[in-house]
């Protein structure tokens, strides 16, 4: 799988393709500039009168649940209906679903309406939109869910809803409901500042507009771990931020054939 990140990475930059994000004011200047350092241009416009118009021309859609706003979520819904009548992925991130019961039934109304390309979320989000009954506080994720059990909720998921799923956790899962794909790279220092799991919505975002498989959210995955582990130092949050932005936007190929530690599984090995 090496060759085929590379070569997705290698496409994003020759493309140099347009992602239309509508995220959040926590993490809107960390997200912009994470696309533009993987080789894409963002455009972060959110109002409900002009969305329409800018994913009918863009290369990818990523929408972002977390702070959400009446007018955020009637943008995501024209961006998404523009994006499938026009054949342009997207991706909805389901962030604070677990602990929230208006992200909750908005996600749920949404999978009903519309068919992404992809859903994302992290293991707490992931499994409370596998399980009605599942909760948890804030938006990390819990600790105490297993590997093996978010597989399973991310496999039946993506057969549910026909399409791919990504539940990020200290090992990330990506399926397309017939094979899943762990991925192994990342630190915690990751999770010490704000927004790396937006960020990685856009990375995927990024990658679906120049593949449309698996592929695309295993890249996105490796590409920010492995960012992150070159990153790593005991300097603090604000010089590992620093590192990440620099290490996203000159990170090697050979450094990926070094570092990448992932592992494919069917859906029968589970």
């Amino acid at each position: 799988m090496i060759h085929q990140i590379n070569e997705i990475r290698k496409k994003t930059v020759d493309k140099n393709p347009l992602i239309h994000c509508i995220t959040n004011p926590i993490s809107i200047n960390q997200c912009a500039n994470g696309v533009l350092a993987v080789g894409a241009r963002p455009m972060m416009a959110e109002h409900p009168m002009e969305v329409g118009e800018i994913t009918q021309t863009a290369d990818a859609l990523v929408l972002n649940i977390a702070n959400i706003t009446d007018i955020r979520m009637r943008s995501a819904k024209i961006s998404a209906q523009t994006a499938q009548s026009n054949n342009i992925p997207f991706i909805i991130d389901a962030v604070g679903i677990s602990c929230s019961s208006l992200r909750r039934s908005f996600i749920s109304d949404f999978l009903e309406s519309f068919k992404p390309t992809a859903v994302k979320g992290n293991y707490s989000e992931i499994y409370a939109l596998y399980d009605d009954m599942y909760t948890s506080a804030g938006v990390d994720s819990d600790e105490n869910l297993k590997t093996e059990n978010i597989s399973r909720a991310a496999v039946k998921l993506a057969q549910k809803y026909s399409t791919m799923v990504l539940a990020s956790g200290k090992t990330d899962v990506v399926t397309d409901g017939k094979n899943v794909v762990y991925i192994h790279n990342g630190t915690p220092q990751l999770a010490q500042i704000t927004g790396t799991g937006c960020l990685l919505g856009m990375l995927c975002g990024c990658y679906l507009s120049v593949d449309r498989s698996i592929n695309a959210l295993v890249t996105a995955c490796a590409v920010l771990g492995i960012s992150g582990e070159l990153s790593q130092t005991e300097k603090g949050n604000g010089t590992f931020f620093v590192n990440l932005m620099d290490n996203l936007s000159v990170l090697k190929n050979e450094q990926i054939e070094k570092l990448l530690n992932i592992e494919v599984k069917a859906i029968e090995e589970l």
